[in-house]
């Protein structure tokens, strides 16, 4: 790797997990390089927009840059352009907000998100990046990955949202051969108290599980009643199958789990 390029990188990964607002010294420490350096890299980013300075402070933040470079990467997502129509149908048919995400490392990327069909004030989560294990959509693709992924994401550290959060390696493992099963996952306050959500994988030509389409919402509304669960999951599960058909999987790939 270019030494300089990877230092860049961690510079803005440590402004967008560490920040908003971080001086030189701050990521200096972080990142363990000397001070005169990462003054170097930050001018640099700077000079391209993907850094600036705050007047005030002297901290630096993210700049609208990394914005135009994240629109490009959705407008490159074909799964994302693909699933807009069927999230939108979702939505409608469920009653609630729709997510699809892309497995991104150990977390999943929110790509599109399809507002609750109602009047109440809704935030957009375009972007929004999740522990996979603590939420359904991580799970559902998760489930599908070659078993050596799987393996390595297991073993990885598996960080603690909520105290529901389920972080036993052997007990996540049985979870995924239950989604690989039944076609989809389910996720009860694991990420956020007071949240659920039901997803299921969506793959393409290859074969290859490329994200997730899920619903989200109030545990109460979402997993509360057996009868609701069940017509949620198996509304997303025939969206997951016709999205992935749109996306050229064929009959005999693993999307049809659970039919």
């Amino acid at each position: 790797m270019v030494q300089s390029v990877h230092r860049a990188v961690r510079v803005l990964r440590e402004l967008s997990t560490a920040g908003p607002r971080l001086g030189v010294t701050e990521l200096a420490e972080r990142i363990g390089i000397a001070k005169p350096t990462v003054h170097a890299l930050l001018r640099t980013l700077e000079a391209e927009g993907l850094v600036r300075q705050d007047r005030e402070t002297g901290k630096y933040l993210l700049g609208p840059g990394l914005l135009q470079l994240g629109n490009s990467y959705l407008d490159t997502q074909e799964l994302r352009t693909r699933s807009v129509t069927w999230a939108d149908a979702l939505a409608t048919g469920t009653g609630e907000a729709v997510w699809v995400a892309v497995l991104a490392g150990d977390h999943v990327l929110v790509v599109h998100h399809a507002f609750r069909p109602e009047g109440a004030v809704q935030i957009l989560e375009v972007g929004a990046s999740i522990p996979w294990h603590t939420c359904a959509l991580g799970k559902a693709v998760v489930a599908f990955q070659p078993s050596a992924q799987r393996a390595a994401l297991l073993a990885a550290g598996l960080g603690r949202l909520t105290g529901r959060t389920l972080t036993d390696p052997a007990a996540l493992a049985a979870q995924l051969e239950e989604v690989r099963g039944i076609g989809y996952a389910t996720e009860e306050q694991e990420a956020a108290l007071g949240d659920a959500g039901i997803a299921s994988a969506v793959f393409d030509r290859s074969g290859e599980a490329v994200g997730a389409i899920g619903v989200v919402g109030p545990v109460e509304r979402l997993l509360a009643d057996d009868a609701v669960r069940q017509k949620h999951a198996v509304a997303v599960r025939e969206v997951a199958r016709n999205l992935s058909r749109e996306l050229g999987a064929g009959r005999g790939t693993p999307w049809q789990a659970g039919a």
